[in-house]
C-alpha cells in the first residue's frame, strides 16, 4: 500500500494525497530496449525517446548533453550514417552541442528533432518526403530543414506515420510529407516535399499545440478552438462524418468548451479541456475511446474517468492505447492492453503515463519524449549513511589508536543497547577506546549507520569478538558469514581459531579436514 503524505490541498480546500510514487524518478529500464544498456548508462540519462515498429530503437541524451542512439536503424533512423543495427549505444556526432527541445517519429521510422535553438533536424525514412528535404532518399544523417523556416523558431514537433508538422513560437503550424488524405492541409493531395505553412482556417489564429495521428493532423489554438485536417475514414476528425478534410476544419461540436491539449492515436483522438473533462472520437474496435463499448464515434464523446480533475492525457499513432493522469496523481488506461481490449478507463498503479506505453502499449514506445529528471532526494537511510564520521554535525568523538571517528549520540543510543546505557547520563564528547583496534571500532560504528560491514575476513574476527562482547546478534552473524566466504588457505588457522573461540560451527565445518586437525 503506498505511503501517503498528508496536508497538501488543492482547489475548494479538497485535500489532494501525495503518494510516495509520485515522487519517484521515471524508470526508462521499463523499456525493453534499454535492457542492452548497463545501470551507469541508464543512471546518465535525462531524455530519451523509444520508437519503431518493434519499439527496438531509442535515441537518449545523457546528463554530458550527449545523445545516443542504439537499435536495428531501420532505414537509417538511428542517424549515424549507415543501416548497420547496434546493440551498443553509438553517440549522434552530428547533434553534439544540441540540446532537445522537442522529438516526434513516424512509422517508417523517419525522426523530426527541434532544439533549444528552434532549429529544426529530420533523418531516416523518406520515401514520402517527410524530411523535408526536398527529396526522396533516405537521410542517414541529420539534415537541417530550413527552407521556410530560417527565421522562424521551432518549439514543437510531431509526426504522423509519413508526414510531419512544426510548431512555431509565433504560433504557425507547417508541414510536409505523405497528403494522401490532406493531411499535409494544403488543400490537395500530392505529397509535400518541404516546409509548407498550413493556412486557410488557421491564417489569422495563433497555435498553441499540434498532434499528428497515422494520417491526420491537429492543432489547438489560444482559444481553445481544435482544427483538424486529414484523413477522416474513422471519425478521427470529430467533424461528425468519414470524409477527409484537406484543409483545417474546427470542431464544431466543441463549442462552447475551452481545449487544452490534443492527443492522437493510431486512428483515435483525445482533448484535455481547461475544466480536467476529457473527450474522444474515432476509431474505437479496442475500446481506445473509453466509453464502455467498441462503436466508432465522429463526434466527441465525453470519458468518465473519476471524479478528480484529469491534467494529462496520451496517445501515440502506432498505437491503440490511451491513458490519463488524475490530479490526484493516478493514473488510469484503456484501449489495446498487451492483447487485451479495456473499454473502460482501467486504475493502475503506475506513476505516469509513460509507464502505461512501457508496459502495455504494442509496440513498447514513448508517447512523447521521455524528460528524467535526477533524483537528488535522500532517504533517511541515505542521509545517515552519509553522515557518518562527519565532523561537522557530530557530538561525540572516539579515539582509538591515536585517531578520531566521529559520532552522533542520539543515534548510537537508538541503534546499540551498550551505547543506550553507556552514554545516558554522559556529558563527555570525547571518549578512549583501547580494549578494540581502529578498523574494528571504525567498522562496528559505520555497521551502525549502514547496516552493513566491510572488512578482509582476518579483521572481521576482531568485529566478532566486539559483536558478541556487546551482544549484537546480527553483527555477529555478519562477521560469520564475511568469515566463511573469505576463507583460503593463507588464513585458515587464524580463521579457525576465531572458529574454535566463538563456537561458529557454519564456518568451522567449511576448512578442510586436514587444515582442522
Amino acid at each position: 500500500m503506498e505511503e501517503e503524505v498528508p496536508g497538501f490541498y488543492g482547489e475548494s480546500g479538497k485535500s489532494v494525497q501525495a503518494t510516495l510514487s509520485s515522487l519517484k524518478m521515471l524508470d526508462v529500464g521499463k523499456w525493453p530496449i534499454f535492457s542492452l544498456c548497463s545501470e551507469e548508462e541508464l543512471q546518465l540519462i535525462r531524455q530519451a525517446c523509444v520508437f519503431g515498429t518493434a519499439g527496438n530503437e531509442v535515441l537518449y541524451t545523457t546528463v554530458n548533453d550527449e545523445i545516443f542512439v542504439l537499435g536495428t536503424n531501420c532505414s537509417g533512423c538511428l542517424g549515424v550514417g549507415d543501416i548497420q543495427s547496434t546493440i551498443e549505444p553509438r553517440r549522434l556526432d552530428s547533434l553534439t552541442g544540441k540540446k532537445i527541445a522537442s522529438l516526434s517519429y513516424g512509422s517508417g521510422p523517419h525522426i523530426v528533432l527541434a532544439t533549444t535553438d528552434g532549429e529544426v533536424f529530420t533523418w531516416g525514412h523518406n520515401a514520402y518526403s517527410q524530411l523535408g528535404n526536398g527529396t526522396t532518399n533516405h537521410g542517414l544523417v541529420p539534415c537541417h530543414i530550413s527552407t521556410n523556416l530560417s527565421n522562424k523558431q521551432v518549439i514543437e514537433v510531431a509526426c504522423g506515420s509519413y508526414h510531419s508538422l512544426v510548431l512555431t513560437s509565433d504560433g504557425e503550424v507547417f508541414a510536409w510529407g505523405y497528403n494522401n488524405s490532406g493531411q499535409v492541409g494544403s488543400g490537395s493531395t500530392a505529397n509535400q516535399p518541404i516546409p509548407r505553412r498550413v493556412t486557410g482556417c488557421l491564417q489569422n489564429k495563433v497555435v498553441m499545440s499540434i498532434a499528428c495521428g497515422q494520417m491526420c493532423s491537429m492543432a489547438v489554438v489560444d482559444t481553445g478552438e481544435v482544427y483538424v485536417w486529414g484523413y477522416n475514414g474513422n471519425g478521427q476528425l470529430g467533424l461528425g462524418s468519414s470524409g477527409n478534410q484537406p484543409t483545417p476544419c474546427r470542431v464544431a461540436a466543441l463549442q462552447g468548451i475551452r481545449v487544452q491539449r490534443v492527443a492522437c492515436g493510431y486512428a483515435h483522438t483525445l482533448v484535455l479541456t481547461d475544466e480536467g473533462q476529457i473527450y474522444a472520437w474515432g476509431a474505437n474496435s479496442y475500446g481506445q475511446l473509453g466509453t464502455g463499448n467498441k462503436s466508432n464515434q465522429s463526434y466527441p464523446t465525453p470519458v468518465v474517468v473519476e471524479k478528480d480533475r484529469i491534467i494529462e492525457i496520451a496517445a501515440c499513432h502506432s498505437a491503440h492505447t490511451s491513458a490519463a493522469k488524475s490530479q490526484g496523481g493516478h493514473v488510469y488506461m484503456w484501449g489495446q492492453c498487451r492483447g487485451q481490449s479495456v473499454i473502460l478507463p482501467h486504475l493502475t498503479h503506475f506513476c505516469c503515463t509513460d509507464d502505461v506505453f512501457a508496459c502495455f502499449a504494442t509496440p513498447a514506445v514513448t508517447w512523447r519524449l521521455l524528460s528524467v529528471e535526477p533524483d537528488d532526494h535522500l532517504t533517511v537511510a541515505e542521509s545517515l549513511k552519509r553522515e557518518f564520521d562527519n565532523p561537522d554535525t557530530a557530538d561525540l568523538k572516539f579515539l582509538v589508536d591515536g585517531k578520531y571517528i566521529y559520532a552522533h549520540k542520539v543515534l548510537l543510543k537508538i541503534r546499540c543497547e551498550h551505547f543506550r546505557s553507556s552514554l545516558e547520563d554522559s556529558e563527555d564528547d570525547i571518549v578512549e577506546m583501547s580494549e578494540f583496534s581502529y578498523p574494528v571500532f571504525r567498522a562496528f560504528l559505520e555497521y551502525l549507520y549502514t547496516d552493513n560491514i566491510s572488512l578482509p575476513p582476518e579483521e572481521a574476527v576482531g568485529l566478532l569478538d566486539l559483536a558478541t562482547f556487546y551482544s549484537e546478534t546480527r553483527l555477529k552473524k555478519l562477521c560469520q558469514q564475511t568469515i566463511k566466504q573469505g576463507i583460503c588457505e593463507e588464513n585458515a588457522i587464524a580463521l579457525l581459531s576465531a572458529a574454535v573461540k566463538y563456537d561458529a560451527q557454519s564456518y568451522h565445518e567449511k576448512l578442510p579436514t586436514s587444515w582442522a586437525a
